[in-house]
């Protein structure tokens, strides 16, 4: 595969956003439309209580080339979540898809914990305004931590393949000190489950689908899965478990890997080469992929430095 860089296309800090927020539009989420594609993020206010963050929805409109904006939500997409539910801190990311006239959003919700900073599972949202705004089917998640999937239930990219709803996710194998007097870190990998009605899951429950490159503490993120040419590939973000915020020789780099019975994947990070240029916005990391098809093209949207703090951009498939 050979992918052009078409350069950051979307900075938040240029618009007005909802809920007071001002930087981040972390993990881009393309839903495309006849004139136009939406593309779901998630940004972040300050809570006022204790000036800690919150993960809030928005999008932004552009033209089917990526190069204009259109316009920019200016409410939000959905509050979050109820006093002690699983959301109440934060929705990072929102995947969406199309159904049966409706559009469905599996989200991320984020809540914070005290002797670990988050847990995280995912709901599920339904729009029936075209995208515009979501409620939720409840106040709970549908998937979320089990009997070997401790904590970090999360990241959940859905397709429906024939009759079945399929979903990778990440699920954390647990938290760990480094090194005395730092808070913990998280690891987390890649898993898959599937579904009749998008709703009720079956998980193959702590199932690594993708092979570490980095060591048992490589942690896998964001998947995102298109079909090209009959054959499945999926692209995802791995970095270090920890010494990874400012270090960018063990921050997020994007993976790829194809299968052709979407069970059984070959990692191949060959297979996905982004050059980056010293000093350019996604110079010390590359992250939260997300892959579209959009009037015959498979673009891939990516965040960069400091985990998407000043946008995201794009990169083009060349056939």
């Amino acid at each position: 595969m050979k992918w052009k860089k078409l350069g950051k296309i979307f900075d938040p800090t240029e618009h007005v956003l909802p809920n007071g927020c001002k930087e981040f539009a972390q993990s881009p989420q393309c839903l495309v439309f006849d004139d136009f594609v939406r593309i779901y993020f998630s940004t972040r206010s300050i809570d006022s209580k204790n000036g800690k963050y919150l993960s809030h929805i928005a999008f932004v409109d552009m033209s089917k080339d990526f190069r204009n904006v259109i316009r920019v939500s200016d409410r939000p997409v959905i509050p979050l979540g109820e006093l002690g539910c699983f959301d109440e801190h934060g929705i990072f990311p929102m995947n969406v898809l199309r159904h049966d006239n409706l559009v469905l959003g599996y989200t991320c919700g984020w809540n914070r914990r005290v002797s670990v900073s988050v847990d995280t599972a995912i709901g599920l949202a339904i729009s029936r305004d075209g995208g515009l705004t979501f409620q939720r089917t409840g106040p709970g998640p549908v998937m979320g931590a089990t009997l070997h999937e401790p904590c970090l239930v999360g990241d959940a990219f859905v397709k429906r393949i024939g009759d079945r709803f399929h979903m990778w996710y990440i699920f954390g194998t647990g938290w760990k000190r480094y090194a005395d007097n730092t808070t913990p870190d998280r690891t987390y990998k890649i898993g898959h489950a599937e579904s009749a009605d998008g709703m009720n899951w079956t998980k193959e429950e702590a199932r690594q689908i993708i092979a570490d490159r980095l060591g048992e503490d490589e942690s896998q993120a964001l998947p995102s899965v298109i079909e090209i040419s009959g054959r499945y590939h999926m692209f995802f973000c791995y970095r270090q478990s920890f010494d990874f915020r400012t270090n960018a020789q063990r921050g997020y780099r994007i993976g790829h890997a194809w299968s052709d019975d979407l069970k059984n994947w070959t990692r191949d990070d060959a297979g996905l080469s982004l050059e980056t240029t010293a000093g350019d916005w996604d110079s010390d990391m590359q992250c939260y992929p997300h892959v579209t098809e959009c009037d015959g093209n498979i673009y891939l949207l990516y965040n960069g430095n400091a985990f998407g703090r000043q946008g995201f951009g794009l990169a083009l498939l060349e056939r």
